[in-house]
């Protein structure tokens, strides 16, 4: 677990974990409409099926710097949404939210869509 070391004027050390960005970002973009859910990429999702532990940073890959972070995230889209109004928001949303509670500058927030999600009741209308 990687950390980030920002100092303050004579009050300390604080320590920002790359785990901690991960989770601020993974909920930011939950938030947007039309984004279904984040996914583990390749090693994460087999790590998560060998361990037995559910990974809370799940799809979401943070590298902290000194004063900055960049986030890869992959996301699962909901079928009806347009994914580049969808993306854009939930750049935004991550990269303001990122800024917003850690005070670390998030020079990219990069989203890999991967797989559209269908619900159920269209996929029902839709053979009827």
């Amino acid at each position: 677990m990687s950390e980030n070391t920002k100092k303050n004027q004579g009050y300390g050390v604080v320590k920002i974990s790359e785990d901690v960005v991960g989770v601020i970002a993974g909920i930011a973009a939950s938030e947007i409409e039309g984004i279904q859910g984040l996914h583990p990429t390749l090693t994460g999702g087999i790590t998560q099926v060998v361990t037995g532990k559910r990974n809370v940073t799940k799809g979401v890959k943070v590298t902290v710097g000194e004063q900055d972070a960049i986030i890869d995230m992959v996301v699962s889209i909901e079928y009806g949404f347009r994914i580049p109004e969808v993306v854009k928001k939930a750049q935004s949303n991550v990269k303001e939210t990122v800024e917003t509670i850690t005070g670390l500058k998030v020079s990219a927030v990069n989203v890999y869509v991967n797989n559209i999600f269908v619900k159920e009741n269209d996929q029902k209308t839709k053979e009827k």
